[in-house]
């Protein structure tokens, strides 16, 4: 596959994204085995007694594993508009 035949990433380095493990931001991105891939660092919580060993607040998650807090927050209002709505049947 030419890099002109790859599909756009839907997520952006910066972008604020959540997942099943926590909340983090895209620092990278890569196409890998089909589907786009995300390096996500996560805030660090504090220092534990034995002390860090290397990135552990960072993990690779595919574009299916993360939703876009962006995203989310519309799917909420969403939501809530279709309850007053129903409502007000």
């Amino acid at each position: 596959m030419s890099a002109s035949d790859l599909p756009e990433p839907k997520l952006c380095k910066g972008q604020i994204v959540s997942f099943m493990g926590g909340e983090g931001i895209i620092k990278n991105y890569r196409f890998e085995s089909g589907c786009w891939e995300y390096l996500v660092e996560m805030p660090m919580g504090p220092e534990p007694e034995m002390g860090r060993v290397g990135y552990e607040t960072m993990i690779w998650l595919s574009e299916v594993d993360i939703s876009s807090l962006i995203n989310s927050f519309s799917h909420k209002l969403l939501n809530l508009e279709q309850k007053n709505l129903a409502k007000a049947c």
